[in-house]
């Protein structure tokens, strides 16, 4: 969602913890800036209020939302999830992104994607998507390109292991520069790692053991400091090696 305001920073609020009711912009008189709206936020008349409580987080160049844990996930636009096809219709899979409800992805929503190339997907397959529409009175829409129609990254997900977690510890797996957790397992193993923020982590290595290793470092990380998920590395690296 895109919302005219002014350029008054919410800067003393980023960061910070809210709850619902907070008022985190008043636009009655702002007018010459674009933002754009992320989930735990809302528009009310003249003035942008916080609808579930969390820290207020702020990206280059315009987009604000509310950061919680929590395992349910709100679809944004732009967000990159990861995706279990429940079901394909003619023109659209369905694909549960641990959202209210099943987001569509198109047929057609795929790099060169025509009718007599359309993709099969059998029920289940893990596919790494973009969330591309999303309000609160119709289904979310994904797709597998970037913003230029390129299949980049998106795509399915073969092999390897998935495991759910919350959704504030994948906005922090997803952090820049690249979190603790991350930076000491790729000094120690080779490993792909695709990351949602629907709270859902994709690991795959040459060898199970260090798919079981990366994940477990993963999910026990979230309430770590940075010098301890450093050390949780370490000490998970001694028992692989010893």
């Amino acid at each position: 969602m895109e919302v005219e305001t002014s350029s008054s920073s919410t800067a003393s609020l980023v960061d910070k913890a809210v709850v619902p009711g907070d008022i985190v912009l008043d636009l009655k008189s702002m007018s010459d800036q674009t933002i754009r709206l992320g989930a735990g936020l809302r528009q009310n008349s003249d003035v942008l209020s916080v609808v579930k409580a969390g820290k207020l987080k702020f990206k280059k160049p315009n987009k604000y939302w509310v950061e919680s844990s929590q395992k349910r996930y709100a679809p944004s636009v732009e967000d990159t999830v990861l995706g279990i096809v429940v079901d394909a219709r003619a023109d659209n899979f369905l694909v549960d992104i641990k959202g209210p409800t099943l987001a569509f992805l198109p047929v057609l929503a795929f790099e060169g994607g025509t009718r007599r190339n359309i993709p099969k997907f059998e029920i289940g397959t893990l596919i790494y998507v973009r969330v591309v529409k999303a309000n609160s009175c119709m289904n979310p829409e994904l797709s597998c390109t970037d913003a230029s129609g390129k299949a980049a990254e998106f795509g399915p997900l073969k092999e390897g292991y998935m495991f759910d977690t919350s959704t504030g510890l994948a906005r922090m797996l997803l952090s820049s520069p690249t979190c603790p957790i991350l930076e000491a397992l790729g000094r120690k193993l080779s490993y792909e790692i695709a990351v949602g923020l629907n709270g859902r982590v994709w690991v795959n290595a040459s060898s199970p053991s260090t798919v079981i290793l990366v994940s477990n470092a993963i999910m026990r990380s979230e309430f770590l400091s940075d010098v301890q998920q450093k050390i949780l590395v370490e000490k998970l690296m001694q028992r692989v090696q010893g």
